[in-house]
C-alpha cells in the first residue's frame, strides 16, 4: 500500500486518534496562548496526567478482557483514606502506603472474583462496588478529610527532574512495566485471548477465571498507588470520590484505541489519551473557558474518538 493510501485508511487515523488530536490540541492552544508550551506549564499538565495515567493503565487491563471498572475512582478514593487513617495513627508512611495499595487491591480482587466465579455482568459488580467503595471511605473518615503533612510527600508532589515531577516519572515507570506485561508476557497473551474469544481461550486451557480475577486486582492495585500520588498532591485523604477520574480514565481508553470489546490492547495509546484530556482542560483555563463548559469539550472530544473506533481493524 503506497504512503497516499495508507493516510486515506480511517483505520490509521483511529489508531493514532489521541496523537493526531494531542498534536492538533498543542498547535491550536499554542497559538491562542504562548504561555501554553512554557516549561512551567508543561510541568504542570504532566504532574496532573500522572494519577489520570495509571488509573488509565489499570483501566486498558480490564477493558482489554472485554470488562469494565466503574468503581476505580471510589476504590482510589478509599486507598486514599486507609492511607490517610493509617498514616495518622502513626504506622508509618511506607505502612500506609502499602495498606493503601492493598486495600484498593483487595476491592478489585473482590470485583474479578464476583465477576469471574458470580457470573455477574462487570458492569452490574464494579457499580456496586462503586457505591461501596464510596460509603466504606465517608464511614471510615467519618465523612471529613484526614489532613496529612510529610516530608517525602512533599518533595513527591514538588520535586522532579527538570520538567518531569516524580508523579510522573512515576506514572511512566509504571506505563513501561504495563507494556512489558501486556505485550511480552505469557499472562498478556493469555489476557488479550481472554478478551478476543474467551471460549477458544479456555479450550486452548487458559483459566479465563484467573484472569478476570487478576486484571480487577492490577486495577484496584494501581487505583491505590494513585490514590498515594493524589494525598501527596492535594495534602490530604478526601473521603468524597472524584467521578471525573472514573470518566476520565475511560476516555482516556477510548482515546488511546483499545477496542471495549476486548482482545485488542496498548499502554502506548491510553496514556496519550490521559495527556489529551490533561491538555484539554488545560488549555481551556488558559483561554479563560469556564470550568462548566469543559466537561462538554471532554465528552464531544470522547465521542468523536469512539465514533473513529469503528473503522478500527
Amino acid at each position: 500500500m503506497s504512503i497516499a493510501a495508507r493516510l486515506k485508511d480511517p483505520a490509521l487515523w483511529a489508531e493514532w486518534a489521541a496523537l493526531v488530536g494531542l498534536i492538533a490540541l498543542v498547535i491550536v492552544f499554542q497559538a491562542l496562548n504562548p504561555t501554553f508550551l512554557s516549561p512551567g506549564n508543561i510541568a504542570s499538565m504532566l504532574v496532573a496526567a500522572a494519577i489520570l495515567i495509571i488509573l488509565a493503565i489499570g483501566q486498558t487491563f480490564v477493558i482489554a478482557t472485554a470488562g469494565i471498572d466503574l468503581s476505580i475512582a471510589s476504590v482510589m478514593t478509599m486507598g486514599a483514606v486507609a492511607f490517610g487513617l493509617s498514616y495518622t495513627a502513626g504506622w508509618g508512611l511506607g505502612t500506609a502506603c502499602l495498606l493503601a495499595v492493598a486495600a484498593a487491591g483487595v476491592a478489585g480482587a473482590v470485583n474479578g472474583v464476583i465477576i469471574a466465579w458470580g457470573k455477574i455482568a462487570d458492569f452490574i459488580v464494579t457499580l456496586g462496588m462503586l457505591s461501596a467503595a464510596s460509603g466504606l471511605a465517608l464511614i471510615l473518615a467519618d465523612g471529613k478529610p484526614v489532613t496529612i503533612v510529610d516530608p517525602v510527600l512533599l518533595r513527591l508532589s514538588t520535586g522532579g527532574l527538570g520538567i518531569f515531577g516524580w508523579t510522573f516519572l512515576i506514572a511512566l515507570a509504571v506505563a513501561v512495566i504495563a507494556h512489558v506485561v501486556l505485550f511480552h508476557t505469557r499472562f498478556g497473551t493469555h489476557l488479550l485471548a481472554t478478551g478476543g474469544a474467551p471460549e477458544s481461550a479456555a479450550a486452548m486451557g487458559i483459566s479465563t477465571r484467573r484472569i478476570k480475577i487478576a486484571v480487577y486486582s492490577i486495577s484496584g492495585a494501581l487505583a491505590g498507588l494513585g490514590a498515594i500520588l493524589l494525598v501527596a498532591r492535594v495534602g490530604a485523604a478526601e473521603p468524597a470520590s472524584n467521578t471525573s477520574f472514573l470518566l476520565n480514565s475511560v476516555a482516556a481508553v477510548v482515546l488511546g484505541g483499545v477496542s471495549l470489546f476486548g482482545g485488542r490492547g496498548t499502554i502506548v495509546g491510553p496514556v496519550l489519551g490521559a495527556l489529551l484530556l490533561t491538555a484539554l482542560v488545560n488549555g481551556l483555563t488558559l483561554l479563560g473557558v469556564a470550568q462548566f463548559y469543559q466537561p462538554l469539550a471532554v465528552g464531544i472530544v470522547v465521542v468523536l474518538a469512539a465514533l473513529m473506533t469503528r473503522f478500527q481493524k
